[in-house]
């Protein structure tokens, strides 16, 4: 049944492609809208304006598609404090070319931290355990896409992962191939976007910023060097130039702050009520109650740091309230004499 299933799939591409050589030829082979995927991406990201601007330049170049066939779609590093939505981007991407999430080859970098894990990227060298299988942790499905669909790629915390591992993909960023240790075979990205995420140096600018903000430097109103600046140093001090000249575009997200608040609440309660809408059931919040989530914000963890304060203070509540009223389908959290509480809205 898997080769009948490969087979119709690869009829079905093959009638993708005759039928786009038999169109006009400026039409696209590629069947997502960027109109459509950029407007998601303004639904979901919360200020990175001058990313999703640049995100949207690379969708309408890829939607025209007249790229060079020997490097990938397109190679871009996406940079920033945590919590900032550099990986929600991706995921977004994929959500909306691909129709899911998680249709993307994700690649945890932080994993790959050691000299010999680059082995998990090329394959096995010739003698070893897995050389003539060309094992690596790429998903050749996922990685290749189809004559419609781009493959997308997302190198996690590229910063976390040896400088031997980082090499070794340079090949993949240079001529969209990858020639498997082993010498059987290669893996082809001509296909395919790849991202990058890296916080390189942001925890250095949040120090600058902070020293910045206090002492001599706030008396003589000393302004703090760019971030650019900070970037730029960080980004050469850990790749080699060979590697960051391979990147198409370099985007550095913004720390989050407290007036995206409202934004970003908004967002993760969404999401808990999609979440909740399975079981049949929704929750809101009054400003009172939203502000006492958003109260203890740490802008150096971004959404994340939201969406941990309605893990920990308002699910547990939620659950037991859906526990003790499984009639009830309408919650909304509200301070009640300074009391944080989950009160039924059904009448």
């Amino acid at each position: 049944m898997p080769f009948i299933n490969e087979q119709l799939d690869h009829n079905a591409e093959q009638l993708e492609r005759r039928r786009y050589q038999q169109k006009a030829a400026r039409t696209s082979r590629f069947k997502f809208k960027p109109e459509d995927v950029i407007t998601a991406l303004h639904e979901q990201i919360v200020g990175q304006a001058h990313v999703l601007s640049a995100v949207e330049d690379m969708l309408f170049t890829l939607k025209a598609d007249f790229g060079n066939s020997q490097r990938p779609l397109s190679v871009m590093l996406l940079t920033g404090p945590t919590g900032v939505g550099k990986t929600e981007t991706v995921r977004l991407l994929a959500e909306s070319m691909l129709g899911d999430a998680d249709k993307l080859c994700r690649i945890d970098m932080n994993t790959l931290a050691q000299e010999h894990y680059s082995a998990a990227i090329t394959g096995s060298p010739p003698g070893y355990v897995g050389s003539k299988e060309g094992q690596t942790l790429f998903d050749l499905e996922k990685i290749r896409g189809t004559f419609s669909e781009p493959g997308i790629v997302l190198f996690d915390e590229i910063e976390k992962a040896d400088n031997n591992v980082v090499r070794a993909l340079m090949n993949i960023l240079d001529r969209g191939k990858l020639q498997l240790t082993s010498g059987l075979s290669e893996i082809d990205f001509s296909n395919t976007l790849i991202f990058m995420t890296s916080n390189i140096a942001a925890k250095e600018h949040a120090a600058t910023i902070k020293k910045y903000a206090h002492g001599w430097r706030a008396l003589l109103k000393l302004k703090p060097p760019a971030s650019e600046i900070l970037l730029d140093a960080g980004l050469n001090d850990h790749f080699d130039p060979e590697f960051i000249n391979r990147i198409d575009r370099i985007l550095p997200f913004n720390s989050l702050n407290s007036a995206q608040l409202e934004s970003l609440f908004e967002r993760e309660l969404a999401k808990l009520n999609k979440r909740l809408k399975a079981r049949n059931a929704s929750v809101q919040a009054d400003a009172d109650a939203q502000a006492y989530l958003c109260k203890a914000y740490d802008a150096r963890y971004g959404a994340r740091d939201i969406a941990r304060r309605i893990r920990v203070e308002l699910e547990p509540k939620l659950s037991r309230a859906m526990l003790n009223h499984p009639e009830i389908s309408n919650f909304e959290a509200r301070m009640v004499d300074n009391v944080f509480q989950i009160n039924t809205t059904d009448q």
